[in-house]
């Protein structure tokens, strides 16, 4: 498992969505959804692909800051690597100078994301699996050594997050008294084995039945109420239970959409608002109260995605309407979530596989909020995120939270035709990836018609 990398390339790859308002939104209004794409080549010829997901303007900035990640890269093996993950990773993300520039933030988190999506999929394709595959199969010492548990061991230390993953159930936390300990542990024995035992179960449940996902595909904000309502009733026709609407940039506009959404999907399904981070603590309270008589399960977003406080304190003015808040996809890093989760500021985590730093920091926020006991409902609107994240999602269920009471995984209908392995649902649900790899292999000739700004697409568009 030598493959010692030998170049790495980078992208900048943008398709106009704008043109259409798919992805629009109360504080992003015109996105083009993109990536920085990047290719790492190695010795061997094998190659991994990796990406980050960007809305347009500032994705070249992505693309400078992986430039100047490369020569972390570049000359070191696979096996060099992946012996030592958790260093790797604090290689990228703890430099003593590139540091200040984060840490663990911003635009150099999404470029070290990108960097590791890429050896992580060249990783499962030197084992002839796909990612989700990778990481339940592998030894769960080995699976914890890929994490960095600094700055998070107040809520999650190494030795519990194996108990975790062995065991597919909470371990008691350092908190409790001996006596509360002892009484959990013993009650929850035979749950352990139970959930050991039901580990290939739950795996052959997923490739037969795949994961539950919710649609966002049929609500941006920028949509006519025509087009709305022909979106859903397609939806409907295709079995989609699970609903997501844009809220947040006009109160009367919010509730005149909601009624309609509701009317449409009648009063059985299941309905969720999203509001991209537009109001105050106060106002987001105010609104959503008004919105409440569409019983919507969540509001995601509800205010700065850095507002920790802000968040507990909807979280729990909500709660009595039966409302919870969701969060995650700007959430900078693990030590942000532990923090949501510590404050009881949020009831759904939101991961987003391209936010974090890659598969490494995700798996430490999935054995957080398994912890926790708050279900994770990943992000996954965006370009290559469907792709990408289901496998995290496939892998908390088998072998984290063995549990899919309150969770499904967001899916949007854009720009699957992309990528080689493009994701595959089957009765609005997720089927679990056969190809080895992380699923971000992009088609070389969309990769070309659509870089930015020389791609064919772009030159037409900026000079008609």
């Amino acid at each position: 498992m030598a493959h010692k990398i030998t170049k790495l390339t980078v992208s900048d790859v943008r398709f106009p969505t704008s043109l259409e308002h798919h992805g629009s939104d109360a504080m992003h209004t015109d996105p083009d959804y993109s990536v920085a794409y990047v290719v790492i080549e190695t010795e061997s010829c094998m190659k991994g692909y990796g990406l980050t997901f960007t809305v347009g303007r500032g994705t070249e900035i992505v693309v400078c800051a992986v430039e100047a990640l490369t020569g972390f890269v570049v000359g070191k093996s696979l096996e060099e690597i992946v012996s030592d993950f958790r260093g790797f990773y604090r290689l990228l993300t703890n430099d003593g100078q590139m540091r200040w520039i984060g840490p663990e933030k911003g635009v150099i988190q999404l470029a070290t994301a990108a960097l590791l999506n890429a050896v992580w999929d060249l990783w499962a394709r030197t084992e002839g699996k796909p990612l989700w595959k990778l990481l339940v199969d592998m030894d769960p010492r080995k699976l914890v050594s890929c994490i960095d548990f600094r700055y998070i061991t107040d809520a999650l230390t190494e030795q519990e997050a194996l108990g975790n993953v062995r065991t597919h159930t909470h371990t008691p936390t350092a908190t409790m008294n001996r006596h509360t300990s002892l009484s959990l542990f013993n009650r929850l024995s035979d749950m352990l084995m139970k959930a050991q035992e039901g580990k290939d179960r739950r795996e052959e449940h997923m490739l037969t039945e795949g994961y539950p996902a919710y649609t966002t595909s049929c609500a941006w904000l920028g949509y006519s109420d025509e087009l709305l309502t022909q979106m859903c009733s397609d939806a409907l026709n295709s079995g989609w239970t699970k609903f997501k609407v844009k809220v947040g940039a006009d109160l009367k506009d919010d509730i005149r959409r909601c009624s309609l959404i509701r009317k449409l999907i009648g009063p059985n399904n299941t309905l969720m608002i999203d509001a991209n981070q537009r109001w105050d603590v106060g106002e987001a309270i105010t609104w959503v109260s008004e919105l409440a008589q569409y019983k919507p399960v969540w509001i995601e977003e509800p205010t700065s995605p850095d507002d920790i406080l802000g968040h507990a304190t909807i979280s729990k003015a909500l709660a009595p309407l039966g409302i919870g808040v969701a969060t995650g996809e700007q959430c900078h890093n693990r030590v942000m979530f532990k923090q949501f989760l510590q404050a009881s500021a949020l009831q759904f985590v939101q991961i987003d596989s391209c936010r974090l730093g890659s598969v490494n920091e995700n798996l430490a926020v999935l054995l957080m909020a398994h912890k926790f006991q708050v279900p994770v409902c990943p992000h996954a609107g965006g370009v290559g995120l469907c792709e990408l994240v289901q496998h995290l999602i496939l892998f908390d269920y088998i072998s984290v939270s063995a549990s899919l009471h309150n969770r499904m995984c967001e899916y949007v209908d854009h720009l699957h035709e992309h990528f080689i392995s493009p994701v595959v649902l089957r009765d609005t649900h997720y089927m679990p990836p056969k190809d080895p790899g992380y699923s971000c292999e992009m088609v070389e000739s969309s990769v070309q018609r659509h870089q930015y700004p020389q791609g064919e697409v772009w030159r037409k568009l900026l000079n008609p």
